[in-house]
């Protein structure tokens, strides 16, 4: 029998110094994001920063497709809580909207200025705006973090009110953050702020899924172990609750490039999102 410990917390939940060349991240995702943001406005399919509530941060991206939408995708971004906005991501909208499905991309309030349970509201209230512009199913993903969030938005606690939440047809929480107790043990938590009490509060594998959920947990194979370990328990726990759970663990991906497969219509991930 082999015992493990997490000797190094920290260690254990950094991903840019465990990644090669890890440092080209978050710059790396810059350009094609301004690229794809302008290609799609200056075809009349981009609706930017559109207000979805009071704070300054609470605006939203929606992208089009030509035809009409077959329902509507919301991406929430990583960053810990604490860092980057969703002007980083705008591309990764493309297999989506190539698929017929509108796509919207909020900001929401940071930490330390907001605490996890109201970032947790504020993407309730984007989400219930995002879908009162469009018909159709609701498809959710989010990426670390927005992992987190999105799977929150599910459980039986969401902040969704019954008519939005019933619309949601599939949740992928890609490299989520499901059990955030072990952030209380990093530098990260300097901006969290966690106490023991929130941060199993706002922790979704401590949580029961709500009626009809269907979530599917994605994570790179290159990750750090953390993360793997997280996609597992989440899917596995709600599996036992009763909720449709799967889980991946795509080869030779890593924290920062796992996520590519959104900007193609015909990857996998695109398409489990869009099942």
């Amino acid at each position: 029998m082999i015992f493990h410990r997490i000797e190094d917390f920290n260690d254990a939940y950094t991903n840019g110094a465990n990644i090669p060349q890890g440092e080209r991240w978050p710059e790396a995702w810059v350009a094609p994001a301004k690229a794809y943001r302008e290609t799609m406005f200056a075809k009349g399919q981009a609706r930017l920063d559109l207000a979805y509530g009071k704070n300054s941060r609470n605006r939203l991206d929606l992208f089009l497709p030509q035809s009409t939408p077959l329902g509507l995708v919301v991406f929430v971004h990583g960053g810990y809580w604490q860092a980057l906005d969703k002007s980083y991501w705008s591309h990764l909208a493309a297999g989506a909207v190539e698929s017929g499905y509108a796509v919207a991309m909020p900001s929401y309030t940071l930490c330390p200025d907001a605490r996890v349970g109201g970032i947790v509201t504020e993407i309730g209230q984007a989400l219930t705006a995002a879908a009162a512009m469009l018909d159709g199913p609701l498809h959710l993903t989010g990426h670390s973090a927005g992992g987190h969030l999105v799977t929150r938005m599910i459980a039986a606690t969401s902040p969704l009110a019954s008519d939005v939440r019933a619309r949601i047809r599939t949740v992928v929480s890609i490299s989520g953050v499901h059990d955030l107790r072990p952030l209380i043990h990093t530098g990260l938590n300097n901006n969290l702020r966690l106490a023991s009490e929130e941060a199993a509060a706002e922790s979704p594998v401590l949580m029961t899924p709500g009626e009809n959920t269907r979530l599917f947990c994605w994570v790179g194979g290159n990750e750090r172990a953390e993360f793997i370990r997280q996609n597992a328990l989440m899917a596995s726990l709600w599996l036992g609750l009763g909720a449709e759970t799967g889980a991946y663990v795509e080869p030779d991906r890593h924290h920062f490039n796992v996520i590519d497969g959104l900007a193609d219509p015909n990857h996998a991930l695109t398409r489990t999102l869009l099942s």
